[in-house]
This record gives C-alpha cells, sequence and structure tokens, in this order.
C-alpha cells in the first residue's frame, strides 16, 4: 500500500463546512452578543488538521468578526477548548462551533452546570424558531413525575427572549435561580449531581416551588 492509500477496510465520512453557513452562523453569534450585551465571542475548530473545512470555519469567523470590532473575538482549538471550559468556564461568553463539536461540547457544558435537566436548547432558523430542552423527551421516565423540569423551563424563558419578552423571561429565570439557591425542592438528579442524601422533589413539588417564586 502506498502512502495516503486507504484500506479497503476503512470507514469514511465526508465533513462539507460551507462558505454561507459559516457566515450565517458566526453572524447570529456576533448579533446574539450584542442583543445580550455579551462582550466576546469565541470560535471553536480544528483548523490546525483539518484545514480545509474547518479552515474555512475560521477564515468566516475572523472575517465576520471584523465587521463587529466592539466586541472582542478569539478562537480555540476543540482540544484546547474542553480544558479550558472546564478549569475556567468564566473565560468565555458566546461560543459558535462548527456543528459535530458543537453537539458534544453543548453535553460537556451541561455536566458543568449540573447536567442534561437543567441545560435549555434552541433551534433557530431565518423565519422560525423551535425550543426545547436538550435532553429530549425522556421517555423512559414518562408519567412517573420525577423528571426535572428545569430546562423545558429555560428553554420557554429563551423563547420569550427571541420573541422580545425580555421582562418576563428575565422573571423565570431569576425564580429558578431562587429555587436552586434555597435548595429544599430539588430533583432527584440534582440531589444526585450534588452528593446530597435529602429527599427528592417530584417533578409537580419543583413546579408548584418555582411558581410560588414567580409570584412572590
Amino acid at each position: 500500500e502506498g502512502a495516503g492509500a486507504i484500506r479497503p477496510d476503512s470507514g469514511i465520512s465526508v465533513k462539507p463546512i460551507s462558505k454561507a453557513a459559516s457566515e450565517r452562523i458566526v453572524r447570529f453569534a456576533f448579533d446574539y452578543a450584542r442583543r445580550h450585551g455579551r462582550r466576546k465571542v469565541t470560535a471553536v475548530h480544528k483548523a490546525n488538521i483539518m484545514k480545509h473545512s474547518d479552515g474555512l470555519f475560521l477564515r468566516c469567523a475572523r472575517e465576520v468578526a471584523e465587521e463587529h470590532p466592539s466586541i472582542e473575538f478569539n478562537d480555540n482549538i476543540i482540544d484546547a477548548f474542553c480544558m479550558n471550559i472546564v478549569m475556567d468556564p468564566s473565560q468565555f461568553e458566546v461560543i459558535v462551533f462548527p456543528n459535530h463539536y458543537g453537539d458534544i461540547a453543548s453535553d460537556l457544558c451541561a455536566g458543568l452546570v449540573g447536567g442534561l435537566g437543567i441545560a435549555p436548547g434552541a433551534n433557530i432558523g431565518p423565519e422560525y424558531a423551535i425550543f426545547e430542552a436538550v435532553h429530549g423527551s425522556a421517555p423512559d421516565i414518562a408519567g412517573k413525575d420525577i423528571c426535572n423540569p428545569t430546562a423545558e423551563v429555560l428553554s420557554a424563558a429563551m423563547m420569550l427572549d427571541h420573541l422580545g419578552e425580555f421582562e418576563i423571561a428575565q422573571r423565570i429565570r431569576d425564580a429558578v435561580r431562587a429555587v436552586y439557591a434555597e435548595g429544599k425542592v430539588l430533583t432527584a438528579d440534582i440531589r444526585k449531581a450534588t452528593g446530597s442524601d435529602a429527599p427528592a422533589a417530584t417533578c409537580t413539588e419543583f413546579t408548584d416551588a418555582l411558581v410560588a417564586q414567580l409570584e412572590r
């Protein structure tokens, strides 16, 4: 076999990254930073190895960054990013990835704050947007009243932000923070993540506590 030859037992995947899609997602990141008062955007990539695909993404990110001189821009290689986000999450504000890395890193970030039960998500297009918990529908615990509704509630807050209802969205986030800060009514996943032996709250009990905070 010659140098660079592909063995017959090899698997091959194709990774298309386009200029148009790269510019679109990076512009969205900068627009998000501007709308939400964020001061920094970080692009994450593997351009040092994948020069044609990730290299294109990084070039597009740098070009779009020049259109937003008031917002700081930097980039991280995906390997270094995984270490940096664990060691010091506060150094990041808005992070933009090609799809594959973002799919992996979003779960990593969820783990840093308590797990998928509190991670909201959004799929935003030019005309339509869908907001949902990152963990999906969790059919294995359907009807048991044990799920953590935080991710769904925070997804609703993201939807309200998207619709321009910033005050209501912030009230919801403040209420969620208050329930967690009080620490009395927490679902099983959070009890486990924090090593607490206290009784776990049901989904209904957590929701009642959240509504009580909103009514204060």
